[in-house]
């Protein structure tokens, strides 16, 4: 990107809000199991790598991420439970349950908007709009754009237009950062838009991708016009 862009816009989910994973994985504890954090960011790893080749290669993959990602966890706690799965896998694909929020996460947000216009394109169920209010951050964009609310998600173009459509700007002066290559960053790309991955796990480590891992790091690329 020769200038910093005019707006950027913002995944949620692993990139504003993270997972609550004492709520979401409450069946597994009342199981007795409890996965530690670096099995649980090896698998994010592995099922994103599994994920963005299915996507990427087929077009649209049997099942979601997070079947896949669950699917892979109950293999590894030697669980055989279909009806686990998928009750694990409900439980994350309700919005409510990212609520967990980096600290400075407003502040940063707050900064960046002084420069650029920010905004929101979440492939959610709807009431993400709730959930950011809730966690305290809504107010510091000018948009945001729920899949459940556009009627299709990410990483169809339809989803990118209609959030550009709403914020008035073009994609070739728009950011988007979203922690998934095959969803956010390819389907961004393909609407026109700059992306960069949000790369908290390291997924993307040795991609040659524009990445960063924390939004420090997109504020300092943001004020050095080095983003892509």
């Amino acid at each position: 990107m020769n200038a910093n862009p005019r707006a950027v816009f913002f995944d949620v989910g692993n990139t504003l809000l993270f997972p609550n994973r004492e709520r979401i994985l409450q069946p597994l504890y009342e199981r007795g199991s409890v996965p530690t954090a670096e099995q649980l960011v090896a698998l994010e790893r592995k099922t994103k790598k599994e994920f963005d080749a299915l996507l990427e290669h087929n077009g649209k993959p049997d099942h979601g991420f997070w079947y896949l990602f669950y699917s892979h966890l109950l293999k590894e706690l030697s669980i055989k439970d279909d009806s686990l799965r998928d009750t694990l896998v409900a439980a994350t694909r309700i919005s409510a349950n990212w609520c967990d929020i980096r600290p400075g996460t407003r502040e940063i947000l707050q900064r960046i908007a002084t420069h650029h216009e920010i905004g929101v394109i979440s492939n959610a169920d709807g009431k993400i709009a709730n959930v950011l209010a809730h966690c305290g951050i809504a107010d510091c964009f000018r948009t945001i754009t729920d899949s459940g609310n556009v009627g299709c998600e990410k990483p169809h173009p339809a989803i990118f237009r209609a959030a550009l459509r709403d914020m008035g700007v073009a994609a070739n002066e728009s950011l988007y950062v979203g922690d998934v290559y095959s969803v956010d960053y390819l389907g961004a790309a393909r609407a026109g838009m700059k992306a960069i991955l949000f790369d908290v796990a390291g997924v993307y480590r040795h991609d040659g991708f524009p990445r960063v891992e924390s939004l420090e790091e997109l504020e300092r690329k943001l004020q050095s016009s080095s983003v892509i």
